[in-house]
């Protein structure tokens, strides 16, 4: 408990060290999550474990902080990739009842921009290959090994459905889907690999190890002390491969 403790210390140290920095090297660029991308962690990270009750709370907040009724969709929608249909349509339930409840009360929520056409020729593997890349700022190169050897139809579906299906989607932007998806997987648990990967994508789109801090904080008050300690000590390895 004692190390645990002294972890946190440092870590947070050395996160405000980096949000000073980062902000005397861009003045004009935000240090700190905004209202939105909060709400979407909180929304993210409930659906993904189920909490129900919770997820009706992060829900008003969210739609009070101006995330608006098509954003909330698609992100309890791209939580299906992480956590399962189940989690998913019960999560989009939840916010239909949340809908209601706000509209009986007079409140008329902002339905906000749909999803644009896919106008781009390219086959879904390709287009999908291809944002694959932009996410992690890393060309595929050699043959095929690990788990896309091994089970070939599934790298076809990551590729095809993943990143074109949903991923190509505009209604969030790529930073705002990989925060709901480390909000998924930090809720879930058992899959540190793919957390690390996805937060070292969060850090090629930009967002600081202050920010991530921020993230950890969100998942410590609506998810648990316990998937906040497993988060940050896979945030702290991917930071210290960083240097």
């Amino acid at each position: 408990m004692k190390k645990y403790k002294i972890f946190i210390a440092l870590f947070s140290t050395f996160s405000s060290i980096s949000m000073m920095l980062n902000a005397q090297e861009n003045p004009n660029q935000n240090v700190v999550l905004s209202p939105k991308e909060k709400s979407i962690i909180g929304i993210a990270a409930l659906t993904g474990k189920g909490d129900l009750t919770k997820l009706k709370t992060a829900l008003n907040s969210g739609l009070d902080a101006g995330l608006t009724t098509n954003q909330i969709k698609e992100s309890l929608v791209h939580v299906y990739a992480y956590a399962g249909f189940p989690r998913s349509i019960r999560g989009l339930q939840t916010f239909m009842t949340v809908l209601d409840d706000r509209k009986a009360k007079g409140i008329n929520d902002v339905m906000g921009a749909e999803a644009s056409p896919i106008n781009d020729e390219r086959s879904k593997y390709e287009r999908g290959k291809a944002i694959l890349k932009e996410l992690t700022g890393v060309a595929e190169q050699g043959p095929k090994t690990g788990y896309a050897a091994f089970a070939p139809e599934i790298e076809i579906f990551l590729k095809e459905h993943l990143f074109a299906d949903i991923f190509e989607r505009d209604v969030l932007s790529y930073r705002e889907r990989e925060l709901v998806t480390i909000a998924v997987l930090s809720s879930i648990g058992g899959v540190e690999p793919m957390l690390s990967s996805h937060l070292n994508i969060c850090i090629n789109l930009g967002l600081t190890p202050s920010q991530l801090l921020e993230f950890l904080d969100v998942i410590k008050s609506n998810i648990g002390k316990k998937e906040f300690k497993s988060a940050s000590i896979v945030l702290n390895s991917v930071l210290k491969n960083k240097k």
